[in-house]
């Protein structure tokens, strides 16, 4: 009975291939991971670079249309602060990513393909 389900199941519901997989690295899994860390890295300083300028600009304008009320210029410059405040934390923690992952430890090396990982172990 199995071997007659085996071969009626396909030729009426048709043959389910899988799809390929991310392939990042090729056969490489630690250079499939880099990539990924990398592009994740990317993105977040993209999308925060996105909000801080949005923010700066939100603080600027509120300056503008303060109409020379105290409490309103004083809350437009709290915006502007703290937009410059979060650019030097995004750029101060790329930094010591770079130096404490990449230069001390060495796990992280830059390459033209992407970042490639050597992950220590003990042996």
């Amino acid at each position: 009975m199995k071997l007659l389900a085996d071969d009626l199941v396909p030729s009426i519901f048709g043959q389910v291939t899988p799809p390929a997989g991310m392939n990042f690295g090729g056969d490489d899994a630690m250079a499939g991971f880099g990539k990924l860390v990398g592009f994740g890295v990317r993105t977040f300083i993209v999308v925060a670079s996105m909000f801080l300028l949005l923010y700066l600009l939100w603080g600027a304008f509120d300056w503008i249309t303060s109409s020379g009320e105290k409490e309103k210029i004083t809350k437009a410059q709290n915006k502007i602060t703290n937009a410059l405040i979060g650019f030097l934390l995004i750029f101060g923690v790329i930094v010591i990513f770079q130096i404490f992952a990449g230069n001390m430890l060495g796990i992280i090396k830059p390459t033209p393909e992407g970042w490639e990982f050597n992950l220590p172990v003990l042996k």
